[in-house]
């Protein structure tokens, strides 16, 4: 009789990529964004609102990964999908 044999699957391979607890891409472009309003509009007001935006949008950032960290992968193949299939199986079958 055999056994099962057992592999190890390292946590490091299937952890998603997250920065500061939020989605890698995202929260980058959301700083980039917040650090080109600060130092483009060089003013108080600017950079408030530059803040302010950045730590809003992380947090909401945040909750949407703690909820799924690949939301943004979902998100983007389920819009590129039609909204009606046919029900055939290609376009070339005969009715």
């Amino acid at each position: 009789m055999e056994t099962l044999q057992k592999v190890d699957i390292y946590s490091a391979l299937n952890k998603p990529n997250l920065i500061f607890g939020a989605d890698r891409e995202l929260i980058m472009f959301v700083g980039l964004i917040s650090f080109a309003l600060i130092f483009a509009g060089v003013t108080l007001l600017t950079t408030i609102i530059g803040f302010l935006l950045f730590f809003v949008c992380g947090g909401l950032l945040r909750l949407m990964a703690k909820s799924d960290p690949l939301m943004r992968q979902i998100f983007i193949r389920q819009s590129k999908y039609k909204k009606f299939y046919y029900p055939q199986s290609t376009p070339f079958s005969k009715d």
